[in-house]
């Protein structure tokens, strides 16, 4: 059952913080959605939510004047409100000894992990879920904290879960800290610059 098309999910794609109405996730929609770990555990998701303010602090503390007074209205994450987390990892032994493409490009792997938070993303989307990607807290944490093998890189923890609403601006816009740069801006043809 289509949901939604690929291009209105691309379309209405936000990165979620303050929006989750604390409504549980469907086990069927998880069934479609993903397949990596979840995290459910209260506890668990209070710990990396402290550790997560404590590196927004670090970097808080790094900005200029001008630039921690825009950064302190931006929420960074949805953890505690979102009802369930997914953590993507990256494990390099996974198809190993012979990934399509890794003899010429050694982060293939890390590639096609980016990838499968992406098509999530899209799939929730495409679902009716709102997604944020937490993007403030070191990878030796979390790997602590969630027993992740050391060979094993965590990619991204996302806050999943039902929206009480997307916002119509992406955040970072819409608090005026990045904008939008023209679609010509980032296509080049036959070489850089041209």
């Amino acid at each position: 059952m289509i949901v939604m098309d690929v291009y209105e999910a691309i379309t209405r794609r936000r990165d979620v913080r303050a929006e989750f109405s604390g409504d549980g996730v469907d086990a069927d929609v998880l069934g479609r959605v993903w397949d990596f770990v979840v995290v459910r555990d209260r506890a668990l998701r209070e710990r990396f939510h402290a550790h997560v303010q404590a590196e927004r602090a670090v970097f808080a503390g790094g900005l200029p004047a001008a630039e921690a007074a825009r950064f302190r209205d931006i929420r960074i994450d949805g953890i505690l409100d979102a009802p369930v987390s997914v953590v993507v990892t990256c494990d390099p032994d996974r198809g190993a000894p012979h990934v399509l493409g890794a003899h010429a490009i050694a982060d293939t792997t890390l590639y096609s992990t980016c990838l499968a938070v992406q098509n999530l993303w899209l799939a929730a989307t495409a679902e009716g879920l709102g997604v944020g990607w937490v993007s403030f807290y070191r990878e030796e944490v979390l790997r602590g904290l969630l027993a992740i093998p050391e060979r094993v890189r965590p990619v991204a923890w996302l806050c999943v879960g039902p929206v009480t609403a997307l916002q119509e601006v992406p955040d970072l816009e819409r608090h005026g800290w990045r904008s939008r740069r023209p679609l010509a801006d980032a296509v080049h043809t036959d070489r850089w610059g041209g």
